[in-house]
């Protein structure tokens, strides 16, 4: 879809019939989100059947909106609410899906987060900037000249699953397996999914398990200076952490900590490499990177996608909501709200103070948004810096798969 074409969407119904798996809106979703903002950036989206937000200032509101929530079991019971039970052959994902962080609302997730905040205070944080300029340097080193080569593959993507593993004291070794069980799990989220990938990512889940938990005696009997070992510590306190909670949290960090941050960095580098001729100068300083860095968040975020149930009767831009619907906030179109953001199809490195919801907002707003940052701006910082003449070989291919807007492969030549 164009930016001139037709809005898929009834003005007076607001119904919004558009696929998600359709190539010519996942390989450019910002095009319809253009015309969404223009009709009708609240509108009923017919493909997944609950009532979306597009607008900045309304996804910013309900992300911070005590009345919508991650769960909603905790407020209601699967009768009442006339939801079927857990599927037997998803059962080892459903459980890891459970104790999640990400899927808990107050008092657990208050508790949860609590506890895993200890490992993302700034100073901790900010020193993992010189090993993520090392790992990128080691990185550079090994990549071809003359020829194409998959960046993602290559640069983007090792970067990232290091960087957890290491915080969490799972052996960088592993990260080939982490990368495999991550990619099968994040599946399940994706619009369309079938039997196949159901039963997939719960065999995935199912190892990863068994993993983390193997990890953890390992860690119980010898502890380290890294977030497993932290978590073991209050279990073993009585700080209100079971060993299942463990187990999810560290699973959750491990997926989160790298599958948006591959992506968000895969974006930023197509995003520079197509629109400036010049990219080592966006690095200049710290302040410089930063900047850059927020405009690609901006530009072209990681996450398109987040749902909230209601958890009471409401209304909410004049529509009657019932405890137990869903309604779906559109991370990736905030960024592109012309009311937040002037002329929002350019990309600027300039600009100052992007509007966006990159990594949400409110309670469950992105813990590891700090490390992804120092992340994204150290590592891209010395790419640029050290291959000046990186250019794209051919235009960037994009996955299939919405939810998480990132890159198939991305060949450049250096």
């Amino acid at each position: 879809m164009s930016a001139s074409s037709p809005p898929p969407i009834d003005p007076a119904t607001r119904t919004l019939t558009l696929d998600p798996r359709d190539p010519s809106f996942y390989g450019d979703p910002y095009a319809a989100y253009a015309r969404i903002h223009a009709v009708a950036p609240v509108a009923y989206w017919r493909e997944y059947g609950i009532w979306c937000f597009f607008a900045h200032a309304d996804v910013d509101r309900l992300l911070r909106d005590r009345r919508l929530g991650r769960e909603i079991l905790h407020v209601a019971t699967r009768a009442e609410l006339g939801l079927p039970e857990p599927a037997a052959h998803t059962r080892d994902f459903d459980a890891v899906d459970a104790h999640s962080m990400l899927e808990r609302e107050p008092p657990v997730h208050t508790r949860l987060r609590t506890l895993v905040n200890r490992a993302f205070v700034s100073r901790r944080v900010e020193g993992y900037r010189p090993l993520v300029a090392r790992m990128a340097h080691e990185l550079i080193d090994a990549l071809p000249s003359g020829e194409p080569f998959d960046l993602l593959e290559a640069f983007a993507t090792p970067i990232p699953v290091r960087i957890i593993a290491r915080m969490l004291g799972v052996p960088e070794e592993t990260a080939p397996r982490l990368l495999d069980w991550s990619h099968r799990m994040v599946a399940m989220y994706a619009f369309g999914r079938d039997r196949a990938v159901e039963e997939d990512a719960n065999a995935a889940a199912r190892d990863f398990a068994a993993f983390i938990r193997e990890t953890v005696g390992a860690r119980r009997a010898a502890p380290g200076d890294d977030l497993l070992s932290v978590l073991i510590a209050a279990e073993e306190q009585g700080d209100k952490l079971s060993e299942d909670e463990l187990v999810s949290t560290a699973i959750l960090l491990l997926n989160a900590g790298h599958e948006a941050t591959v992506h968000a960095m895969g974006n930023a580098i197509a995003a520079i490499l197509a629109h400036t001729s010049a990219p080592a100068a966006l690095f200049a300083d710290e302040a410089a990177a930063a900047r850059t860095v927020e405009e690609a968040l901006r530009y072209r975020p990681p996450l398109h996608m987040f749902t909230r149930f209601v958890l009471t009767d409401c209304e909410i831009a004049g529509i009657g909501f019932r405890k137990g619907d869903r309604i779906g906030l559109v991370l990736g179109a905030t960024g592109h709200d012309p009311r937040a953001n002037p002329d929002p199809q350019r990309f600027d490195p300039a600009r100052e103070a992007p509007a966006h919801t990159a990594f949400g907002a409110g309670i469950h707003f992105c813990i590891g948004a700090p490390l992804a940052r120092i992340e994204m701006a150290a590592a891209l910082s010395v790419l640029f810096a050290r291959c000046p003449a990186l250019r794209l070989a051919e235009p960037p291919r994009v996955r299939d798969a919405y939810h998480f807007h990132g890159l198939e492969r991305l060949m450049v030549v250096r």
